[in-house]
């Protein structure tokens, strides 16, 4: 099996090669159109006096001109889809390589209240998310937030399989993400929703044929105009009866075009990608679930999209000024495209919602299959009802270089509790994190970075990074103490693996010692699960009365005048401690 980088070095070529040769075939198209120009332009300037001749010179000339316009378009469309192709695969090098804060950090999922997201790094600058997030769209991007944030337990196994298969589909992901990125959306899919469900339809139920009755007769004129040059001035009175009848309409046709003119991209984007999605075949169950909920009897979700897309599109024609006089006047173009709009909305705006949660799925569940396609050293954890909550081999954090991160093997059972000492800078907040990214990666599916990990699934809570707030009027010291009653608060009805950090600094050294020890007695009486981090050695000594608990630590050295980490998780009290040193050798004191 290709790794990664190469997969992604063969298709930058390819895809680019691809670029370069639909370049050439639209600059030769593009000659050619000038051409056509010219020489249609002058046939009409030669036989101008035989309008009959001219007239049928520039039909013949239009229609090649309009032949080669359409080619070079969908030419176009195909060099612009290789070239997002390409560029897709140029930033996997860049992000295998290490290069992804340039990347969306997703702060605004920041949220201080939750379980962990404001603690674990899942989002803001150089974050898990910023570094799995490869979605196309707002709503697939809000999706992916809401899976790292969910705390799910269930089915854990099903979306395994799920991402799995995705991870298996790289030409098919990569294919949903350079469609999607082609289009750029105004309107969120949830303001397009309402907007559908309390849509109140304007016109009669006789709009149905009267635009088609109007088409006859206007090239019922238009041919006895060609007979009969004389008749051309009823054509000029039945274009006013035509804007007449358009007219009377006007004002709500104009407000259903500025609505409809918001979603006609988002439309146009929804239905080529409920197309890959129909035309994938999928054998994972999540999947096939997902596919199946775009089915409507034997109508195609992407059909039903593209036809209300080329109803909006025709609607938003009507802002080239010679079209709307002679279309609204010949053919009553708005009516027709209005009256088809609300006969779409009338027939399928219910379904709208759960056709775009289908698409923010897959743009969602792209990511994860993305990241299992770039770490194929990961491994899935094995998942167990009854057992150790994590038992792990070589366990490391999967945001850090591969070639200098130090793993660990760790056994935490179910109802122990880690206290963990260290060094300053020893390691002991990123093994906090990388147990933390553990629980939130397996839950949602994802595999995790370890050589082995057996998991019985729980809900993560942290208390890591409480601060003050100006905004709510409480200090620190209050903040941490809401946030630690929180947590207790949640253990009382549902089991969760607690991570903390350096509890009650807000307080003097004794007060702390105190608290922190009562605290924790409270958490294990509770029969939690869970590590706790401190410089604090006094806490260590629960380890004596209380069977739960269990100490390790971080160690730091200092040889040759130098401090050195191994960063390696070792079981006991650390007794090396480094502020004085650091102080000294950074010539603060």
């Amino acid at each position: 099996m290709k790794s990664p980088e190469s997969y992604y070095k063969e298709h930058l070529e390819i895809y680019t090669a691809e670029t370069q040769k639909f370049y050439r075939k639209m600059t030769g198209l593009s000659s050619l159109r000038l051409l056509v120009f010219l020489l249609t332009s002058g046939g009409i300037y030669l036989f101008f006096y035989q309008w009959q001749v001219a007239v049928a010179i520039a039909v013949v000339g239009i229609s090649v001109f309009i032949f080669l316009l359409t080619k070079y378009n969908d030419v176009k469309a195909k060099r612009n889809f290789n070239k997002a192709l390409a560029e897709l695969n140029e930033e996997e090098l860049k992000i295998l390589s290490g290069n992804f804060h340039h990347r969306d950090e997703g702060l605004q999922y920041q949220d201080p209240k939750h379980f962990y997201s404001l603690d674990i790094d899942l989002f803001g600058r150089g974050s898990f998310f910023q570094f799995i997030n490869r979605t196309t769209n707002n709503e697939g991007t809000n999706t992916l937030a809401n899976l790292l944030k969910a705390n799910a337990i269930d089915d854990i196994e099903v979306r395994q399989k799920a991402i799995k298969e995705l991870n298996e589909k790289p030409k098919w992901r990569q294919y949903y993400s350079a469609t999607s990125s082609l289009v750029h959306v105004e309107t969120p899919a949830k303001q397009i929703i309402t907007w559908l469900k309390g849509y109140e339809s304007f016109l009669p139920k006789f709009m149905k044929w009267l635009p088609l009755l109007f088409t006859l007769v206007t090239v019922g004129l238009a041919v006895g105009a060609f007979i009969d040059f004389k008749l051309t001035a009823y054509l000029g009175y039945w274009l006013l009866v035509g804007l007449g009848v358009s007219g009377g309409y006007l004002k709500k046709i104009n407000i259903l075009a500025s609505n409809t003119d918001k979603v006609k991209d988002t439309f146009r984007q929804y239905a080529l990608l409920l197309d890959l999605i129909e035309q994938e075949t999928f054998t994972s169950e999540l999947l096939k679930e997902k596919q199946q909920q775009i089915q409507l009897g034997e109508e195609k979700a992407s059909v039903i999209f593209k036809a209300f897309s080329r109803s909006l599109d025709a609607l938003d024609n009507r802002n080239n000024l010679i079209g709307a006089i002679f279309g609204n006047g010949y053919f009553l173009t708005d009516l027709k495209n209005s009256y088809r709009i609300e006969k779409w909305i009338e027939k399928y705006g219910h379904k709208v919602a759960d056709w775009f949660e289908v698409v923010a799925f897959f743009d969602a569940h792209n990511s994860l299959g993305n990241f299992n396609f770039n770490h194929p050293e990961f491994v899935f954890p094995k998942i167990i009802e009854n057992g150790p909550t994590i038992q792990a081999e070589q366990l490391g954090h999967p945001l850090l270089n591969k070639e200098k991160r130090v793993d660990s093997d760790v056994t935490i059972n179910n109802e122990q509790f880690f206290i963990v000492t260290g060094a300053n800078m020893a390691g002991k907040s990123t093994f906090l994190r990388t147990i933390s990214l553990h629980i939130v990666m397996a839950n949602v599916g994802l595999p995790v970075c370890a050589k082995s990990s057996t998991y019985s699934p729980i809900k993560l809570i942290t208390s890591m990074r409480t601060t003050d707030s100006l905004t709510d009027d409480s200090s620190y010291f209050f903040s941490e103490l809401t946030r630690l009653k929180y947590i207790v608060d949640t253990i009382k009805n549902q089991r969760c693996f607690i991570v903390l950090d350096e509890i009650l600094k807000g307080t003097n050294s004794t007060d702390k010692a105190i608290g922190s020890k009562k605290f924790v007695e409270k958490l294990v009486a509770s029969k939690a699960t869970g590590i706790i981090a401190t410089h604090d050695l006094s806490l260590c000594d629960i380890e004596e009365e209380l069977d739960a608990v269990e100490n390790y630590y971080f160690d730091a050295e200092i040889i040759n005048d130098e401090l050195y980490f191994d960063y390696k998780l070792k079981k006991g009290i650390c007794q090396n401690m480094n502020a004085s040193f650091l102080l000294k050798k950074m010539e603060i004191v």
